[in-house]
């Protein structure tokens, strides 16, 4: 079931929204500073390809200083931007019963969209 749905959901957008999120990712590796935070968004795109099938996991050692810091920059540039876009985009989604299984997986990734550094997409 999950590769079915993954399949309609990179054909409905999952496919341009995960694009988005590693082309956006490249370029944030273009200087040294960003790398950390392309790596991530990049990781997003991934995970916003195919959905279906994964959970939110957190990070080992997801509450260190540094992962904090970085967390409270992409909320600041980047996070809080796209953790509303899948929060609209799951409320739309939400308003059909077959809409209902791809808005959860825009709920899912809220989490992740906030902060990259401390959750991931298994």
């Amino acid at each position: 079931m999950s590769f079915l749905g993954n399949i309609i959901w990179l054909i409905f957008g999952g496919f341009l929204a995960g694009l988005g999120y590693i082309l956006g990712g490249l370029v944030l590796c273009i200087t040294i500073i960003g790398i950390p935070f392309g790596v991530q968004s990049i990781k997003l795109g991934l995970a916003t390809m195919a959905p279906f099938g994964k959970e939110v996991i957190e990070e080992e050692n997801g509450t260190g200083v540094l992962r904090m810091i970085f967390n409270l920059i992409w909320i600041v540039l980047f996070g809080w931007e796209i953790a509303v876009a899948h929060l609209v985009g799951g409320l739309i989604l939400a308003i059909t019963i077959v809409g209902l299984p791809f808005g959860q997986q825009h709920f899912k990734l809220i989490p992740v969209a906030l902060f990259p550094f401390s959750y991931t997409l298994r």
